[in-house]
């Protein structure tokens, strides 16, 4: 008797990828994973800066048991480097342990931010006005700067330069909340300091170059103009009865909800230059800006400027339109406060000859 041939088995269904499903599968997995890190190293971070803290307060401590600083204070950091190395490896040197001392004696009653980390304590600690040091901070969260990001911030002066417009009222406002913007006014500073395009402060210098320059090192001068500006265009052409006319940056605020037209001049401030800036934003005002959109900024970048052929010339126009000198080198103090002494002149100026008529 044959016996049956046993029933043929039946193959699996195809186990087919689809590579679409499985690109989304790993991306979501890529960033639950890239989170997971990137908590990781600010919880290190954090904690790391307490223990800092805690180190720094101790050493502080120490040393203040009637011994002298200059002699035991380099005996007790250099001792206790070498013994954290040999344990920890990098990152305890004699001058990382002064800078831990450093740390505690600035933030003495434990108010530091957690959100930081160390590497913009160590700016911050080297600024040295108390209502400056508070406003980096708040920015420097607000805006997550890099530690990169804070010292440069911190090197342009820039507490300093958003300052010089304020009165004592403004300035306690600016360090307890750091730059706040309601008004076109708010948004603009002066100078501009354009260190980042490494272009030579030289009369030879052509307009499109620096234009150029600004576009290539956008996410720099970004930073420099401040929170709010996006990039929208570049030599935007403006068409009127068949002339043409080309605004050369053009951006939109998103806190003050405009566009911002910026010309750049290397040379000093013309009242043509004023004139022309005051067409491109009526064009806009008219022809690009939405219903909703609020009136049209114009900032002029010049070497030099004249405050007082910015009131004549634009009239009402004056709180929308604004000019800025720029430098090509971060500034220092004594050449702020120089500036500063002069800006007040030309305001005590103006003042006198407007009560005069």
């Amino acid at each position: 008797m044959k016996k049956k041939p046993l029933p043929k088995k039946k193959k699996p269904a195809s186990l087919s990828v689809d590579v679409t499903n499985m690109d989304i599968l790993y991306q979501k997995a890529s960033a639950y994973i890239d989170q997971a890190r990137q908590t990781i190293y600010r919880t290190i971070d954090t904690e790391m800066v307490k223990a800092y803290w805690c180190i720094g307060r101790d050493v502080v401590e120490e040393q203040q048991q009637g011994r002298k600083r200059s002699e035991y204070g380099s005996f007790l950091l250099n001792g206790l480097s070498e013994r954290l190395t040999k344990k920890y490896g990098r990152g305890f040197s004699p001058s990382t342990l002064r800078d831990i001392r450093l740390f505690y004696q600035t933030y003495p009653k434990n108010k530091f931010n957690p959100n930081l980390g160390w590497i913009h304590y160590r700016s911050l600690m080297r600024v040295h006005i108390l209502e400056a040091r508070s406003f980096y901070e708040i920015e420097a969260e607000k805006n997550s700067w890099s530690g990169r990001e804070l010292e440069r911030q911190i090197n342009s002066l820039l507490f300093e330069r958003l300052a010089k417009s304020k009165d004592k009222k403004g300035l306690m406002r600016l360090a307890r909340k750091g730059q706040e913007i309601d008004t076109p006014a708010d948004a603009i500073k002066e100078p501009i300091i354009l260190e980042f395009v490494g272009l030579p402060e030289s009369h030879r210098l052509v307009e499109s170059k620096l234009e150029e320059a600004l576009t290539n090192n956008l996410q720099e001068f970004l930073l420099e103009l401040g929170k709010g500006f996006a990039f929208i265009a570049r030599q935007k052409r403006l068409t009127l009865d068949g002339d043409h006319f080309y605004a050369d940056l053009v951006f939109y605020h998103v806190i003050l909800k405009c566009y911002v037209i910026i010309d750049i001049k290397t040379k000093k401030l013309t009242h043509a230059d004023l004139g022309q800036m005051q067409l491109y934003v009526n064009y806009f005002d008219e022809e690009v800006a939405a219903p909703n959109d609020n009136p049209t900024i114009g900032l002029i970048l010049c070497t030099k400027k004249s405050d007082a052929m910015v009131k004549y010339t634009l009239g009402d126009k004056v709180k929308q339109i604004f000019a800025s000198k720029y430098q090509f080198h971060l500034p220092t103090e004594k050449e702020l406060e120089v500036e500063l002494k002069r800006e007040i002149e030309a305001i005590q100026s103006l003042e006198h000859e407007t009560s005069e008529t």
